[in-house]
């Protein structure tokens, strides 16, 4: 090869396979290590390198030897003395030195080492190029043709060289796909294998419908309709939630499409998988009447425990099989949906189970006194429907009345009680001083068995003990080893407990109107006369002249500093008699207090500096 051809051919595979240069000159380099290894027979403690010349293609080969004066025993390890010096000048028996050591016919075991370093580095590459890619195509769909069909699923060849495998369970059921045919599905997860990415597909996936309704319908695309919910037995049925984001729009109708042409389009790509798209609705009642749809409903009754949330829903007796669904269908899927567990009744069967919960329940009977005065003719109409007699349409209407009446009050009744247990709770909350949720059990004074049971049980701290005991007594009793006694000693060692009161941060505020109306006093030429009338002005003037003095060696207080008074006009800071009245009255009145001081302005120093009051016959006052 001449030269550079090898330089050109190196760096057109480089490009093309997109392949850092310095990555693949490096990883030849150290195969040329090994390759020349392997080739003499070199040490692995043998401390060997090689250089590419990536211009020419020729691989030159160092070995690091140890200089011997006479003989070379070992020519692997061994150089004689004037060979070293060629290399080092200042080498000496015993030194170690690295010499060229490039075996003869090296440049053919070159070539062939740097193939194969070269195709490794392009599958790597390729490799580490489909997992970034898929990995960014996680969730979306993708396409590809059908290459092999086996038991545990169906290999799809995708772009960039890659291999997409579907199993069995993300196939659509009843669908049957042959080889080469094109299809479209989701990536629903990417993991890195031995032989490359391993990308699994979906078209079962509930995300595969939602990016098909997102390429198919633009308002979904772009924001303006939103999907709030989907729940999908695939190649069966879906049920689809939507709500716009704007005002004005049809989030079904965009969805559905102009005769239909929208919805029809991703029905296809499913297999003739049936979709209902429903509007979504913040309130429950209303959202899982539409989720039961085809069905029409007759009421939605909810009922909210800790474990679960369960909606009872009513439907006529002709609705019932079509809210149920085909094996219970359509039922689950609307459960799915919303997230509420739906019981399905008939209005008879409603009626019925009302009829016995109102004869039951003397209270919701107490509350609902028309609803009693009913139930001979709700008696008669289903005993009439037990018999298969007719009945008539005002009479079903009577008993939905009946039913809705009832179970609404019943749901009145439990939100009322859930309401008075909150407040309960919180006013138990409200007694229990907040010092006592940070006091640890053990600081209690309850017996150490008894402690010992009270902290397997979970309670760290005291306030956690006396909440129980305030909300429910019985809670601690049932625990394994508390009995009435232990019950006695809790709530006797609880009472004598006492907690330190909540410290709180007493802030001063700086008199700031005060200290404004003192500079406008000190700014006045000479004192006023003080009246009865202005004893409460007079006070707080004083009272403002001595936070000034008192403050000097203060650079702030509560967000008044002294350098914005600095700013002021200099003649404002000019000391009257009323200064040496006031510092004449506190040296009288109040024995300990500091020096007054004097604010003035220096000409000499051209700022307002502050001079300490002495006692006549003393000296000025040094500037402060």
């Amino acid at each position: 090869m001449a030269k550079n051809d090898f330089a050109l051919a190196f760096n057109e595979v480089l490009e093309e396979k997109q392949l850092a240069k310095d990555i693949v000159v490096s990883a030849i380099e150290s195969a040329m290590v090994s390759a020349y290894r392997r080739a003499v027979g070199a040490s692995t403690a043998q401390h060997v390198e090689a250089k590419l010349d990536p211009e020419t293609g020729v691989v030159t080969v160092f070995a690091e030897k140890e200089v011997v004066e006479d003989s070379v025993v070992d020519e692997r390890t061994e150089v004689i003395l004037d060979e070293a010096r060629k290399v080092n000048p200042e080498a000496q028996p015993g030194d170690m030195v690295v010499m060229e050591s490039t075996p003869a016919d090296f440049g053919r075991v070159a070539a062939q080492t740097a193939r194969q370093v070269i195709q490794q580095r392009i599958r790597e590459a390729e490799r580490s190029n489909q997992m970034e890619y898929y990995q960014r195509q996680e969730g979306e769909i993708v396409s590809g043709l059908v290459q092999a069909i086996n038991a545990q699923g169906v290999t799809i060849g995708l772009e960039m060289k890659a291999e997409g495998t579907m199993p069995n369970n993300q196939k659509i059921p009843g669908e049957r796909l042959k080889l080469h045919d094109r299809v479209r599905a989701v990536v629903i997860e990417v993991k890195d294998g031995t032989r490359g990415p391993q990308i699994i597909l979906s078209r079962a996936h509930r995300n595969f419908l939602r990016r098909l309704m997102e390429n198919e319908v633009p308002e979904i695309y772009h924001g303006i309709v939103e999907i709030r919910a989907i729940s999908r037995e695939p190649g069966a049925r879906a049920k689809v939630a939507v709500s716009a984001t704007q005002p004005g729009i049809d989030p079904v109708g965009a969805c559905v499409g102009i005769k239909g042409v929208r919805i029809q389009a991703i029905v296809k790509e499913l297999h003739d998988e049936k979709i209902d798209i429903i509007q979504w609705d913040s309130d429950p009642v209303v959202y899982i009447s539409k989720a039961i749809s085809p069905a029409r409903v007759a009421g939605v009754y909810l009922s909210e425990d800790k474990d679960a949330r369960t909606a009872t829903v009513v439907v006529g007796e002709d609705q019932l099989s079509l809210a149920i669904g085909r094996d219970g269908q359509n039922a689950r899927l609307a459960a799915k949906l919303t997230g509420w567990r739906i019981d399905i009744k008939s209005l008879t069967e409603a009626a019925i189970d009302t009829l016995s919960k109102l004869k039951e329940d003397a209270a919701l009977a107490a509350m609902l006194p028309a609803a009693v005065e009913l139930i001979p003719q709700i008696e008669d109409i289903l005993a009439r429907k037990a018999e298969e007699r007719a009945i008539t349409p005002e009479e079903y209407t009577l008993l939905g009345q009946f039913v809705d009446r009832v179970e609404r009050r019943t749901m009145q009744a439990k939100e009322e009680a859930a309401r008075e247990v909150d407040e309960r709770i919180a006013a138990a909350r409200a007694e229990i001083p907040e010092a006592a949720f940070s006091m640890p059990l053990d600081q209690s004074g309850i017996k150490e068995h008894i402690y010992n049971i009270l902290t397997e049980a979970g309670y760290e701290t005291v306030g956690q003990l006396m909440f129980d005991m305030k909300i429910d007594a019985n809670k601690v009793l049932g625990l394994a080893g508390i009995g009435s006694k232990a019950i006695q000693h809790i709530e006797e060692a609880l009472a004598v407990l006492t907690f330190p009161e909540p410290e709180t941060a007493v802030v001063e505020e700086a008199p700031v109107a005060v200290i404004v109306e003192a500079v406008e006093a000190a700014a006045e030429p000479a004192p006023e006369v003080e009246t009865p009338d202005d004893e409460k002005q007079a006070e707080r003037k004083k009272e403002a002249k001595k936070v000034v003095e008192e403050e000097d060696s203060e650079h702030a207080k509560d967000g008044v500093s002294l350098d914005d008074l600095f700013q002021m006009k200099p003649e404002m800071f000019q000391a009257g008699p009323e200064a040496e009245d006031d510092s004449a009255d506190k040296k009288k009145g109040k024995k300990g207090k500091k020096k007054g001081v004097t604010l003035e302005f220096d000409e000499g120093l051209g700022e307002v500096v502050g001079r300490k009051q002495h006692k006549r016959g003393e000296a000025d006052g040094e500037d402060w």
